[in-house]
């Protein structure tokens, strides 16, 4: 598992920042913050980044070598949620943050209303270079702020089906197209002694994909206020379609990414995993005797004949507050998300699928994969990130929402509740946060 950054494995405690809503440079519901001008410094620059990435280091040295004048040190962290988000929010309140931090999507907007960004959008060839990325991608490091980019985008995941194509054809089962066939095949594929996939309690934002492709929206501001629906109408046609699948296991609920769960996917107890592109490496590093019998299709459809995606993991690269060279920084920021060279070690050493339109054009996506028995798997995923919806918003208080909801998951597989009464008690869970924080919550 290289670029999975979905898994919460803890919930950092809430800055003081919060408690103080955004200075000057906007305010605590997450409005419009004016640009700074944004002019380059005099003389030599040294940057600090700080990120979870493996072997960013050596793709920094790239930079480093061709811009004498503009060093950057990589500082490696632990996963965001696991202590990087928090050190960053500490850092941020001393004053003594690095100049760019790696901050996941879902995140941003924590920062966002903590005041935690720099806004980049007058530093040279930042907003000229919206059209380079997926739209979406750019729509998350703007939060439709006119005037305003708060990060470059890094990475993405785009969602798919990876299946057991030998398995399917040898049971005679057809590969599922839409969630009705899915469920369909569940029971087929259990009264083959397997299962068709697993429930994975405590990445609530795997689940958020699955809502996000089906349309829904948990969070939503105008301006003024946050607007928090976790239990819409498409949220509860997901919760529902789950809850039916646990009620009757069909689908496992082992602790995702284990080496139990890896061994289930090695010994064909898996036959399917809805997830994102960054998935294709974490089941063959997981289940090396499979290799060659899998295969990738589009996520299965809500209606016959659809074709919407939703979207699990991908950050991006955010000038921290406080950044005394905020055009160098936007500048290597832009260098190290667009340069092809860049781009391809990225993806070589740690796995990222690049938020870069040109990302197609990189030969580690051009070709068959051999795992997935010379398919290329790529195509199917840059398919599914042309159709994920781009208006899709995070709240301000992820992590703690993610924690919520997992605890009340993990209730319903025990047997305690519903995955739509997770998401109620979420949800109330949700608002309490923000209006402990001062943020504004529309009634």
């Amino acid at each position: 598992m290289r670029a999975h950054y979905g898994k919460v494995t803890a919930a950092f405690a809430i800055s003081a920042l919060a408690l103080t809503g955004c200075s000057a440079g906007g305010d605590s519901s997450g409005g419009g913050a004016e640009a700074a001008p944004c002019e380059a410094s005099e003389g030599p620059v040294e940057l600090n980044f700080t990120t979870w990435v493996p072997g960013m280091d050596q793709v920094v040295e790239l930079w480093n070598e061709e811009n004498p004048d503009i060093q950057v040190t990589v500082q490696t962290g632990p996963n965001g949620n696991s202590g990087t988000y928090q050190n960053f929010f500490n850092q941020i309140q001393a004053g003594n943050a690095p100049d760019l931090g790696q901050i996941e999507y879902d995140a941003l907007p924590n920062f966002r209303v903590q005041d935690g960004l720099e806004n980049i959008a007058e530093c040279a060839g930042v907003t000229e270079a919206a059209d380079q990325f997926v739209d979406w991608t750019w729509g998350q490091t703007t939060f439709g702020e006119e005037g305003s980019v708060y990060a470059i985008p890094q990475d993405s995941g785009p969602m798919a089906m990876y299946y057991r194509a030998d398995l399917f054809e040898e049971a005679g089962i057809e590969v599922p197209t839409t969630w009705e066939e899915y469920a369909v095949a569940a029971e087929q594929i259990k009264a083959e002694g397997a299962y068709i996939t697993n429930f994975p309690k405590t990445d609530v934002n795997w689940f958020a994909g699955m809502v996000w492709q089906n349309g829904g929206q948990w969070f939503a501001n105008d301006g003024e206020s946050w607007d928090v629906n976790l239990t819409g109408p498409e949220s509860e046609e997901v919760a529902t379609y789950w809850q039916d699948l646990l009620s009757e296991d069909l689908v496992s609920t082992l602790p995702s990414f284990s080496d139990e769960w890896n061994a289930s996917f090695n010994e064909g107890q898996q036959w399917t995993w809805v997830s994102a592109v960054w998935g294709a490496t974490t089941l063959s590093d997981g289940a090396p005797d499979t290799a060659g019998k899998w295969a990738v299709a589009p996520m299965p459809q809500w209606e016959a004949g659809g074709e919407t995606a939703g979207n699990w993991g991908g950050s991006s690269t955010a000038v921290l507050k406080g950044s005394e060279h905020p055009a160098e920084a936007a500048q290597f920021a832009l260098w190290l998300n667009t340069d092809p060279e860049a781009l391809a070690l990225a993806n070589e050493l740690g796995g990222l699928y690049p938020a870069a339109k040109s990302a197609t054009e990189l030969e580690a996506f051009a070709g068959g994969v051999e795992f997935y028995d010379g398919q290329q798997i790529y195509d199917v995923f840059a398919e599914a990130s042309a159709n994920v919806d781009p208006n899709f918003t995070w709240g301000p208080t992820m992590t703690q929402t993610y924690t919520d909801v997992s605890d009340g998951f993990g209730a319903a597989i025990g047997g305690s509740g519903t995955l739509l009464d997770a998401l109620s008690e979420g949800q109330q869970q949700t608002v309490d946060a923000l209006t402990a924080q001062s943020i504004p919550v529309q009634e």
